[in-house]
Parts: structure tokens; C-alpha cells; sequence
């Protein structure tokens, strides 16, 4: 019998952000200390089967331009306490700890955090309702709203919902339910909105207007502890070729540059990590978070909070955690015994 703590990697998915949680997966498989860990990976297809992964890191790069995406292999079945392969039956192999690095609908949303709920299995990150709540941009800013944290304008467009928009432009158009700025689109003039709504709706039949916040982007990470704590500040700056920080900017062309820590006053840097903190708190979060601000002149906003931000090489949540003095190694390790450690039911 092993003392090491068993974690499957999940990775994949049925979203449109499969390619980039199996980037983030393969950095969580390299940090994993294997002689404390046993590492089971286990990557979900685009049509949904789960299946058992090669122990490959390198096989999740981004080589040569292509994306990333699980490979069939031997489909299995979550059971309580772990798993078992399909066509066998019985308990195949029991897991202390999920960590399900999946972004976007049917991972990042609470879908698979309720599974392993009903499962009895721990996992990394959120629960149900902050998961659900933090992919939801409507009612995550109805909740960051209510507790007194300022958030931009923005209308919400439901199928037969007539197209509007908040104030005058520009505006950015988004599916509600999306991450990695997959199908957003910067509007300029409102006969441009139609296109854009439909752009939006490619991904979810919601979409949100927001109105152009005119200031940095500035990101700050929470981490839960006993207190949670926030970390260093990270400032993004997209290359004049892109209109925004889209999905290319974001994975592909390597345009964008950062500055970890943000070069903004230490006043400024208690302010928006209290204000992350708080954001954390009104949604009810657990575990991890990366959320999102512009600095405008009437100071930050909150743009969005991530329940399970990018975890690739590139990505801020990782890097503001380096500044902060957590390596990435025990970033990882620490929000595997936080998972154990708070189990699962309600808490």
C-alpha cells in the first residue's frame, strides 16, 4: 500500500475551452511531485466518454501552432470513491482527490463538481454554486453587485430579447456562459450589434452587452487558506493588432506581454486585493481564484471572477502566485490538501 495521495487529473471536456484545459492540465502533471502524489489522468472527450490518459505531459503542448485534445483510450465510469472501467464493473481504482483543471460549460460551471459531490470524492476549486455562479456573468455580477462591489453596465440579451445596449458605445458582446474570450467581439457602432450578438450566440443563447470600461487591466489571485489570501498584482497589455485580450492574444500569437507585479502604488494594491477578497467571499468561493479588473479613472472595477483560471505556463493565476513567493509545484500541492481537507458535502 502506498502513503501517496492518489489525484486524478481531469482534463478536456465538452466545451470550447477543451484545448486550453488540456494545456493547463499538462503543467499541473509536471509540478506534481510524484513521490508524494499518485497522478491518475483521466481526460474527457468532445462528445463526453472519460477516459483513462497517458501520464504525458508533453503529449498536452502546444506544438507547431495545433491544439491539444484527448485521445480515446480506455472510456471508464465515475463510481463513489473512484472509478471503474467500462464493461468491468467493480471498483477499478479509488481517488483521495479530483483535481478537474476543466474551463468553460460542463466542468468550470458546477457540473462536474455536483458528480463528484454525489460521488463523495474531494476536488480542487469551487463548489456547485460558486462554480455555477462564477461561469454565469449575469448572476455573477448580480452577486458582486449585492455585495457592494462596483461592476460595469451591461444589459442581458435572452433569445426574442430585443437588441440593446448600456450607454454608448463601444461595447464588448459575450456569451454568458463562456471563458477565454470565446466569442466575444468589440462593437463600435450599434448596426454592428446584430453580428455580434450571433457571434455570441454560438456558444450560449445568453448573451451580455457591457459597456467599454476605459482604463489597465489589472489581475489579482485569491488563494483559500485560514485566512484566503491575495496575491501580487499581474497587468495585461494587448498588442495594438489585436482590439482587444481575445482568444488569440490570449493562446496563440504570443503578442501580449505582462508586467507580474503590476507596477501600480501599494495603496492601490491593498485596494484591489480587498477588493478580490471580497469578490471571492460573495460568491461563495472556494479554493482558488482569479479575478479581474480594469483601473479606471473613478478607480477599479470588477470585471469578472475565474473559478478555475488558466493553469498553462502562460497563465496569470500561476504566475501572480511565483511573484507572491508560492512556487508553482506548491501552488499545486497546497490546493490538493486544501481539497482534502474540506471534503465534500455541506460545509
Amino acid at each position: 500500500m502506498s502513503d501517496r495521495i492518489r489525484v486524478a487529473v481531469v482534463f478536456g471536456g465538452r466545451s470550447g475551452e477543451h484545448a486550453i484545459s488540456c494545456i493547463s492540465a499538462g503543467a499541473v502533471l509536471r509540478a506534481l511531485d510524484r513521490e508524494r502524489f499518485d497522478v491518475v489522468p483521466v481526460g474527457i472527450l468532445p462528445d463526453g466518454r472519460w477516459v483513462l490518459a497517458p501520464d504525458d505531459p508533453a503529449a498536452l503542448d502546444s506544438r507547431k501552432g495545433e491544439l491539444p485534445a484527448v485521445a480515446p483510450g480506455a472510456e471508464i465510469a465515475v463510481v463513489p470513491g473512484g472509478w471503474h472501467e467500462l464493461g468491468v464493473g467493480e471498483l477499478k481504482a479509488t481517488v483521495d482527490v479530483v483535481f478537474p483543471v476543466l474551463h468553460g460549460p460542463y466542468g468550470e460551471d458546477g457540473s462536474i463538481q455536483g458528480l463528484l459531490e454525489l460521488a463523495g470524492i474531494p476536488y480542487v476549486g469551487a463548489g456547485v454554486f460558486a462554480s455555477a455562479a462564477g461561469m454565469d456573468k449575469q448572476h455573477m455580477k448580480t452577486l458582486l453587485v449585492a455585495a457592494g462591489l462596483p461592476v460595469g453596465p451591461y444589459t442581458v440579451l435572452r433569445p426574442g430579447d430585443p437588441l440593446t445596449a448600456p450607454g454608448d458605445g463601444p461595447w464588448f458582446v459575450k456569451p454568458a456562459r463562456a471563458g477565454s474570450s470565446l466569442g466575444i467581439t468589440k462593437v463600435e457602432q450599434l448596426a454592428d450589434l446584430p453580428a455580434a450578438v450571433d457571434e455570441a450566440r454560438r456558444h450560449d443563447p445568453k448573451v451580455l452587452v457591457e459597456a467599454a470600461l476605459i482604463g489597465r487591466e489589472i489581475e489579482c489571485g485569491v488563494l483559500d487558506g485560514e485566512p484566503p489570501r491575495a496575491s501580487a498584482l499581474a497587468e495585461i497589455h494587448v498588442d495594438d493588432k489585436h482590439a482587444f485580450y481575445d482568444f488569440e492574444a490570449k493562446y496563440l500569437d504570443g503578442s501580449s506581454s505582462f508586467d507580474v507585479p503590476a507596477d501600480v502604488t501599494p495603496e492601490l494594491v491593498a485596494e484591489v486585493q480587498a477588493l478580490a477578497l471580497r469578490a471571492f467571499e460573495a460568491i461563495d468561493c472556494a479554493g482558488l481564484a482569479r479575478v479581474d479588473f480594469f483601473l479606471t479613472a473613478d478607480g477599479p472595477v470588477v470585471n469578472e471572477i475565474n473559478t478555475m483560471p488558466g493553469f498553462t505556463p502562460q497563465s496569470m493565476y500561476p504566475l501572480m502566485w511565483a511573484a507572491s513567493g508560492v512556487p508553482y509545484p506548491d501552488l499545486v500541492a497546497h490546493l490538493i490538501e486544501l481539497a482534502r481537507k474540506r471534503g465534500t458535502g455541506l460545509r
